[in-house]
């Protein structure tokens, strides 16, 4: 059956159990614990149920509820990877009928006959239907822009890749789709399993849906499983500061877009002390703002010769205070080489402008170039989806295998040229060293005789409108 019916099949059936107050979410998680359990039995041989717990006497059973909470309560206490899976896992399917069915829908597909990657491309889509329909997901990154970044990036065989923030592991993912079509040695495929991917997530439930999507694309089995840890990863450092060890090679990363947090992290020791903050000594400035305080966090994971690609909204291109401090050290301590401003519309939630930060650790900026593919560009998530072929032009111009040949496309005889370079010179002398730079002039602003339908116009506003909100509230904290 094609990906895209058996998906549908499935998800069809979460609008049933909604009468009965389960959401979206809640169903995703539901089918992680049963799709386990049913890929488990197709491959007896390499996967050892306990006793009671397998797929078929589960199937069988007439006290189904009761049987499915016992099993689940039995997995959590089953060590390695099925104490990670299931841990705290409780039903939230109790009419009998219902659940039964839901195992039906399961059992009627032979899920590891399939290909590699089409059960893991199914469970990828029902995360996806789960982020579009639930708005939990309002962030989710478009695989899209995954991709481009990971073709960018270009991680190697033997290299570790970390997310701070890594939700359902799409960027863990979308490495792993791009090692895969390498020719691997035993040796590479072996780190690949257990030692590339380290993550850190803040949600329990989406942690556990990370570790099952790792799961069913290969990554790790069920005694060693992928370091995806369930806590705050700025706050994970008991010294204050990320250890050489914990270091790696290639950081991809989205996150969180809140502009404040409660938790905030400072370089005063002190000021830890008196006011409850915790301490990094390895920042370089104390902030509440999330993404400030990710990005400094991330360029502290990374190796001397280490290289990142971050999802970052435009107030930290702009921001003053703790922004400008930021901004000045990353262009002092990084290579921010590239800056690909990405269209709005492209994510769930309204209003969100942002960019791919593209540097390397250990030598100072010389100068950035920037794509604009937002000046006269339009996508909605669901009718006008980005896609890969998009940003075709822009994976061109970045030239990951031979920066020097890069050239720009914009000139004065040139000027809708999306790709163009600012020296650092020209970057440190801007007020408060904004990075904030666009060129391309807009046409809906110009052209009265061709503006956009009502509602992409209507769109337009409420995106430009909340993100001038986003904007305000920084600029109040700010001034607090």
């Amino acid at each position: 059956m094609a990906t895209n019916i058996l998906v549908a099949k499935i998800w069809s059936f979460c609008d049933t159990l909604r009468d009965d107050g389960l959401g979206y979410g809640d169903y995703l998680e539901q089918l992680t614990y049963l799709l386990f359990l049913k890929m488990a039995d197709e491959n007896k041989e390499q996967y050892s149920i306990p006793k009671g717990c397998d797929w078929q006497f589960l199937k069988s059973t007439n006290q189904i509820v009761e049987t499915y909470e016992e099993v689940l309560k039995t997995l959590s206490k089953s060590g390695g990877m099925l104490n990670k899976i299931f841990a705290g896992a409780l039903n939230k399917i109790h009419d009998s009928v219902k659940l039964k069915k839901l195992i039906k829908l399961i059992d009627e597909e032979d899920w590891t006959s399939k290909e590699f990657d089409v059960k893991g491309e199914i469970y990828e889509s029902l995360l996806q239907k789960n982020a579009e329909n639930s708005g939990a997901g309002q962030y989710f990154t478009p695989r899209s822009v995954i991709t481009t970044m990971v073709e960018c990036i270009q991680p190697k065989p033997k290299e570790t890749i970390s997310d701070p923030s890594c939700g359902t592991g799409g960027f863990f993912l979308g490495a792993l789709n791009y090692l895969n079509k390498k020719k691997l040695s035993k040796s590479d495929a072996d780190f690949l399993k257990f030692k590339t991917f380290h993550g850190w997530e803040i949600e329990k439930s989406t942690a556990r849906l990370c570790l099952m999507n790792l799961f069913l694309h290969g990554v790790g089995d069920l005694k060693e499983t992928p370091e995806i840890e369930v806590t705050d990863s700025l706050k994970r450092c008991e010294k204050g500061e990320v250890e050489d060890f914990e270091k790696v090679n290639i950081i991809l990363a989205n996150p969180p877009f809140g502009v404040s947090s409660s938790d905030i992290p400072t370089i005063d020791l002190k000021q830890s002390k008196k006011d409850g903050y915790f301490l990094r000594k390895d920042f370089w400035v104390t902030t509440s703002n999330k993404q400030l305080a990710f990005l400094q966090h991330i360029v502290t994971m990374l190796k001397d010769d280490g290289r990142a690609a971050v999802v970052l909204p435009d107030n930290v291109l702009f921001e003053g205070g703790a922004g400008e401090t930021i901004r000045k050290k990353l262009l002092e301590e990084t290579s921010l080489h590239t800056i690909l401003r990405l269209p709005t519309g492209i994510f769930y939630a309204q209003g969100v402008k942002a960019n791919v930060l593209f540097f390397d650790k250990g030598n100072a900026t010389k100068e950035i170039w920037y794509y604009d593919y937002r000046t006269n560009i339009r996508h909605t998530p669901k009718r006008n989806p980005l896609q890969l072929e998009h940003l075709s032009d822009f994976i061109e111009c970045f030239s990951a295998g031979n920066k020097k040949k890069r050239k720009e496309t914009w000139s004065p005889e040139n000027e809708i040229g999306r790709w163009r370079k600012y020296t650092y010179k020209e970057l440190i002398a801007r007020d408060k060293t904004n990075l904030d730079i666009f060129w391309l002039r807009d046409d809906s602003l110009i052209d009265l005789d061709n503006l956009p339908e009502p509602e992409i116009l209507l769109d337009e506003i409420i995106e430009n409108i909340e993100s001038a909100l986003v904007s305000f509230k920084s600029i109040k904290e700010n001034l607090e």
